[in-house]
């Protein structure tokens, strides 16, 4: 009876969670909810190729996942290149031999009045939260199409839920992206893609640490104090991955019960 019911837990334990023994690329790894991501997929039992700009801080990362005894590979990597993208999906089949999801969690936010036309951060907006997301489809699909299975998730915001003023472009980058995702889901009705789209509301990460203004960025650590823990995303992207192949969680939006 004890041989059956030791039998019995490990079988359960292999059969309740989907995400040991998956291949999960992500980028936007080297800090907030990208690293959060990283630990708790490895942690579970996934093998993960996570890519940032801060190559130092990737490889800290990778490094102290390996000591934990998880797999990773660091690949340094700028989401508005297409190539890089391509590398870093390149990097997954090569050392893994196929790869199970990409996380594109790489974004930049920046405020400001419209009327301000802060072009530059317009396009640097742009660049990263809509065409870095593209990028990584481009270099993911043609992948998961062979492998006959694939699953992206990304990482939107609640911003685009609730549009606020000094958030009108963000916000915009982040519902094109939910728009793209959603039109993608059903082109994609035979079976091989899953597409879940990730609404973060108030996250403890350095998001907001790069707005230039000195008093909207006072203003925005002041709202984010009241943030959830990157790990809450990091577990709910976990919830969505570790769902059977025909069980499709489109969008999960997830925020602080003090946010209105």
């Amino acid at each position: 009876m004890l041989e059956l019911s030791g039998q019995l837990s490990a079988y359960l334990e292999v059969t309740m969670s989907g995400v040991s023994g998956k291949v999960v690329a992500i980028t936007g790894a080297s800090s907030g909810i990208g690293e959060a991501t990283a630990l708790e997929l490895a942690r579970r039992g996934a093998a993960v190729v996570i890519g940032a700009r801060r190559k130092d801080r990737l490889d800290a990362l990778a490094e102290r996942i390996r000591t934990a005894g998880g797999q990773a590979e660091a690949v340094a990597l700028d989401v508005t290149r297409r190539a890089d993208l391509q590398q870093l999906v390149a990097v997954a089949v090569e050392r893994f031999g196929r790869l199970d999801v990409l996380v594109s969690n790489a974004g930049i936010a920046r405020t400001g009045l419209v009327s301000d036309l802060d072009v530059e951060a317009w396009d640097e907006m742009i660049d990263i939260n809509v065409r870095g997301v593209l990028h990584g489809i481009a270099a993911a699909l043609p992948v998961f199409r062979r492998q006959g299975r694939g699953h992206l998730v990304t990482t939107v915001s609640t911003a685009g839920l609730k549009i606020v003023p000094t958030q009108a472009v963000y916000a915009g980058t982040k519902n094109a992206v939910r728009t793209l995702l959603e039109a993608l889901r059903q082109e994609s009705t035979d079976g091989v893609l899953r597409t879940t789209s990730i609404s973060p509301g108030y996250v403890h990460t350095g998001l907001v640490d790069y707005i230039e203004d000195p008093a909207v960025r006072a203003e925005a650590q002041r709202v984010m104090a009241k943030g959830i823990s990157p790990d809450a995303v990091a577990r709910a992207i976990a919830f969505a991955i570790e769902q059977p192949d025909d069980v499709e969680i489109g969008e999960i939006t997830i925020r602080p019960t003090r946010q209105n």
